[in-house]
């Protein structure tokens, strides 16, 4: 069975935690196709409030491929970046807590993880360290920090921190939805050390 990824987008996204997600997840699902052409494990698209054209970090323009009206997912992804301005949309809390509801899993990376608490999903919990994410819990008190590790897991939600942390989510998440083997299998194809491999899945 396809698992469908749904990456929130928006303007002054960070482009790594996109574009490192995307990767992962349509070369795993490259790699889980030759052995199950008719069921590839995942389907991932990028999700925009509107279908309008985002511009990210440095620049580089996106195209949602779904709005809010339009999507319906199993994981629901938050990306880092700039976020001030998403935290004072009312309309995007909204949606996360609702989408959340329904999702097998949700995760954040880096400050991604301030509107995965706005919405409620990770309140009192644990978000994995990063220099951003450090300067700014003030606003959010109650996040745990866990200051030596990429990500940090609260049963059906996982908070990586910023950088590369957001490959190790994608791969992470492969290994939970699709099995070990497969993401072993990308690692490889992608020639990526990937960091907590053991002490992260245990976590």
């Amino acid at each position: 069975m396809t698992c469908s990824i749904g990456i929130y987008v928006f303007d002054d996204v960070e482009v790594l935690d996109v574009s490192g997600l995307y990767e992962v997840f349509t070369c795993a699902t490259r790699i889980g196709a030759q052995a199950m052409p008719d069921a590839p494990p995942f389907r991932v698209r990028t999700i925009g409030r509107t279908s309008a054209l985002l511009r990210a970090r440095a620049g580089l323009t996106v195209f949602p491929e779904a709005d809010f009206a339009s999507v319906g997912i199993d994981v629901l992804i938050v990306p880092g970046g700039v976020i001030d301005a998403e935290l004072d949309r009312l309309d995007v809390t909204a949606w996360i807590a609702r989408i959340a509801r329904d999702c097998e899993l949700v995760a954040a990376i880096g400050t991604g993880a301030f509107l995965l608490t706005q919405a409620g999903l990770l309140n009192g919990q644990q978000v994995a360290a990063h220099p951003p994410i450090v300067a700014s819990t003030s606003r959010f008190p109650e996040l745990q920090i866990e200051g030596k590790r990429h990500l940090a897991q609260n049963g059906a939600v996982v908070a990586a921190g910023g950088g590369t942390a957001g490959i190790d989510l994608a791969l992470h998440l492969v290994e939970r939805l699709a099995g070990r083997k497969l993401a072993q299998a990308t690692t490889r194809y992608l020639d990526y050390a990937w960091v907590g491999e053991e002490s992260d899945r245990h976590g």
